[in-house]
């Protein structure tokens, strides 16, 4: 382990010992913190009692630039409401993206109707999508695969505060179909 890695090592386990100790000497935190429906929620409230816990030791603040711009998982910190694509790779029907979302929804009212199909995965996160015709909610956690026809109207109900969500999404025409969903399509249809 590189003497960098291991300060934020030691960084994050110091602020996991100052948030146990919190929570002896700040009961009503207890509370708070069983309150917590989700892992993000616990960093976030984590971080508004001064503790920094973030997902693994080497995430925080300033992580990503250390990153390869290769790496799936590593990108630019996000404000709230904003989404970043990135094309990983593309043919002349279709395109691999890299979509992180940080705590972003679709307009009101506002609806995707694509004129290609869209397979998509969430790698980090969760977030919430809604189909109209018929009215679908469609809840995805990390690991999800999810496959939106074209022209099948969807909007964004929501995606996760810091870090963010993170997802892989390939795109292609309505007349071609990649070789990886030709091999099954079985459960992945909304």
């Amino acid at each position: 382990m590189a003497e960098k890695d291991l300060q934020r090592f030691l960084q994050k386990v110091n602020h996991l010992n100052g948030l146990i100790q919190s929570l002896h000497e700040h009961p009503e935190r207890r509370e708070q913190l069983a309150a917590c429906d989700d892992h993000n929620s616990v960093v976030q409230l984590a971080r508004s009692w001064g503790f920094e816990i973030a997902r693994r030791w080497g995430d925080g603040e300033g992580a990503a630039i250390d990153r390869p711009s290769t790496n799936l998982f590593y990108g630019p910190d996000l404000d709230p409401g904003e989404e970043q694509e990135r094309m990983l790779c593309q043919g002349p029907d279709w395109r691999l993206m890299r979509i992180e979302s940080c705590a972003s929804s679709s307009p009101e009212g506002s609806w995707y109707d694509q004129a290609e199909n869209e397979w998509l995965t969430l790698m980090r996160g969760s977030a919430t999508l809604q189909f109209k015709d018929p009215d679908v909610w469609v809840d995805l956690s990390v690991g999800d695969q999810l496959l939106i026809p074209a022209h099948r109207r969807h909007r964004l109900v929501r995606t996760d505060p810091h870090p963010g969500t993170l997802w892989l999404a390939l795109y292609w025409t309505v007349n071609s179909i990649p070789p990886v969903l030709q091999l099954n399509q079985e459960g992945l249809n909304v």
